[in-house]
């Protein structure tokens, strides 16, 4: 058989014709994405369809470092790049360079950008969220006159408050103007001094919603002085002013009932409460009653005047034991004395005789030697001329005056000799 080629030469040969065609190696298609996978090594692949054909693409990881957003199924977009032939399958595909997204992606692009900004710059930033007064009383309403938001929020509120006074600011909520209605309205109410306030409309499409995700809505939100609480469309619908608010609710209902308190239910607690309030102050008082007459009990039993007169009836029985005590001992010193007394009177006595007997005794001997005794019985007391008594011949020389002393008088006389005699045994 002549002319016969491998499958290499072929998926060569036909990957040749794509690459040097002109208008397949830059060309940019719109699409929807589906199949989209990331795979470890960094390249994106997916699938891009319309109704009525589908094209298999990959973005390497080399080209998706500009890539601002992820990529995901459902997207609508536009990918720019070559298409050519993977030579191993046989099959082509579109190996992207460039992907941006088209339409509602186009916004929602605008979206990631705007959040990523704004959340760089802190204002998603929990630090300066305000807390929502539990009780407030007057809550503004920034939304549409007309629509269900506002009819939501006015039921709600009425139910779970019926005193609540709120205040609403007739804003645009759609279309060009309603950015800068939605500012004003915020600014307005901020200035009233309210308790919350509450901005946002029923649901839409992300077009429709989108005047709140203008940065200058955003701005108003964070520098307001009042809490605000976002209540943007449906549940599943998030937007910049739900970020930036100090409290996101998921529907206008929701942010009403998170606003209002529920007047009955506060009543009733408040009863509650009152009742345990008081039955905790009549327990506390009951308490201190008890406690009171066990201080009064224990302030008599200590207090100064009884306490003085325990002293005084102390003091007393202390005297009269200290008076007995001296009257006994003053009685059992007067029986010493008295023993002692006549004990002393019957020694003196005796001491008295018996000196009074020595005195006889020595009396008598004394009046054998009594110098006038011996004087009677003729004997005479000399003196020299100096009134010495002579006891001594050798005291007297002759011619010395001396006088001698008699029982019945005294004689001078004058030494004629003296003579020496022989001393008495």
């Amino acid at each position: 058989m002549t002319g016969v080629y491998t499958v290499s030469q072929i998926n060569a040969y036909i990957k040749n014709l794509f690459v040097h065609d002109f208008a397949l190696s830059n060309i940019c298609i719109e699409g929807e994405v589906s199949n989209c996978k990331y795979h470890s090594s960094g390249h994106i692949y997916f699938t891009l369809k319309d109704q009525g054909a589908a094209m298999a693409c990959v973005m390497f990881a080399r080209e998706r470092q500009g890539l601002s957003f992820r990529l995901q199924d459902g997207q609508q977009i536009e990918a720019r790049g070559q298409i050519s032939v993977y030579e191993k399958t046989g099959t082509y595909q579109l190996y992207v360079r460039e992907l941006r997204l088209s339409g509602r992606g186009a916004l929602y692009e605008q979206f990631e950008r705007l959040k990523a900004e704004l959340e760089e710059m802190g204002m998603f930033a929990d630090c300066y969220k305000k807390p929502i007064p539990p009780y407030a009383m007057r809550i503004g309403i920034v939304t549409a006159p007309t629509g269900a938001a506002i009819q939501d929020i006015c039921n709600i509120s009425r139910r779970r408050n019926p005193y609540v006074e709120l205040i609403l600011y007739p804003a645009l909520v759609q279309g060009r103007e309603a950015k800068d209605s939605i500012v004003r309205g915020i600014r307005r109410l901020d200035e009233m001094g309210l308790d919350v306030i509450i901005v946002g409309r029923g649901g839409g499409s992300i077009e429709d919603l989108w005047a709140f995700n203008e940065e200058c809505v955003a701005r108003a939100i964070f520098d307001a002085e009042t809490p605000i609480i976002s209540a943007v469309g449906h549940e599943t619908d998030y937007t910049i002013a739900d970020f930036v608010a100090d409290l996101r609710a998921p529907t206008p209902s929701a942010a009403a009932e998170l606003a209002n308190f529920e007047y009955h239910q506060l009543m009733e607690e408040l009863a509650s409460r009152r009742s345990a309030l008081e039955a905790a102050v009549l327990r506390k008082a009951e308490a201190l009653r008890a406690r009171l007459s066990r201080e009064r009990l224990a302030l008599q039993l200590q207090s100064p005047e009884r306490r003085l007169a325990e002293q005084k009836q102390r003091l007393s029985e202390k005297e009269r034991q200290l008076r007995e005590l001296l009257q006994a001992a003053i009685q059992v010193r007067r029986q010493a004395l008295w023993q002692d007394r006549q004990m002393l009177d019957q020694r003196m006595q005796q001491r008295l005789l018996e000196t009074r007997h020595r005195l006889e005794l020595l009396a008598g001997g004394l009046e054998g030697r009594s110098p006038l005794k011996r004087l009677g019985g003729g004997y005479a007391y000399l003196e020299d001329g100096e009134g010495q008594a002579v006891r001594s011949i050798g005291q007297l020389k002759p011619q010395d005056r001396f006088t001698a002393h008699l029982p019945d008088g005294a004689v001078e006389a004058l030494v004629v000799k003296t003579v020496p005699g022989k001393p008495e045994a």
